[in-house]
């Protein structure tokens, strides 16, 4: 796909503001910043509409993340002050980069399809602890503390289905996918999720994978099942 100058100076512009702000928000450290930037960059230039998804991701998990911050810290699972590391925002976007770098069959769907495991991840392990109730090992059904790898929660599910389908949807509103791939994307999110849940149980819990990658592993589930679906 050739890029107009015009195009590339405006999705660099976009990325920079993106990156201040996410950083001021402390949402990201300096590193993550950059890493972010690396990011929106790689989606605004293929599709600028994509950036306002990507915004959207931001938006709803930061929220999630500093929702019930003080009962976080109680169970001492609250995220760091400082924010996501490069690290984590690649490991948790580097797929949706990675199949609009290399112009994948529907790239835009698999790409929201990995959004939305990100925000239903996030947002499922950081409401699951922000409210109080039964968490269980996914594997086992055995009760744990929340925060604990593999843990899920009623409130945690929810809030990755609802969330999943908010990204869904915002792209569905944008135009860049219909009613029908906005199921798709969210579905595939939601079942990344799971398949978080699981490696983290079996895997994470045990020292075989550590979270970045098993996030990617999830995040790369979530594309590979809507390409299926698509």
């Amino acid at each position: 796909m050739e890029i107009s100058g015009q195009r590339l100076w405006i999705s660099l512009g976009i990325t920079v503001g993106f990156a201040l702000i996410a950083r001021r928000a402390r949402g990201v450290t300096r590193s993550g910043a950059l890493a972010g930037a690396a990011v929106s960059l790689s989606v605004t230039t293929a599709e600028p509409k994509l950036f306002l998804v990507l915004l959207t991701v931001f938006l709803v998990t930061l929220l999630a993340t500093r929702w019930g911050k003080q009962r976080k810290q109680q169970l001492h699972a609250a995220e760091g002050a400082r924010g996501r590391s490069a690290s984590q925002v690649i490991s948790n976007l580097g797929v949706a980069m990675l199949v609009i770098a290399v112009g994948a069959n529907q790239q835009v769907l698999l790409a929201l399809a990995v959004m939305s495991e990100v925000a239903a991840d996030t947002c499922s392990s950081e409401l699951g602890m922000a409210f109080p109730g039964r968490t269980v090992l996914l594997t086992s059904w055995k009760p744990v503390s929340p925060g604990v790898d593999g843990g899920i929660s009623i409130h945690g599910t929810f809030a990755a289905l609802a969330s999943a389908l908010v990204i869904a949807s915002t792209g569905a509103m944008l135009l860049l996918i219909t009613s029908r791939h906005a199921i798709v994307a969210a579905g595939a999110g939601f079942a990344g999720m799971i398949v978080d849940s699981f490696l983290g149980a079996v895997l994470e819990r045990r020292g075989y994978l550590n979270n970045d990658a098993v996030n990617v592993l999830s995040t790369a589930s979530a594309a590979a099942l809507a390409w299926t679906l698509s």
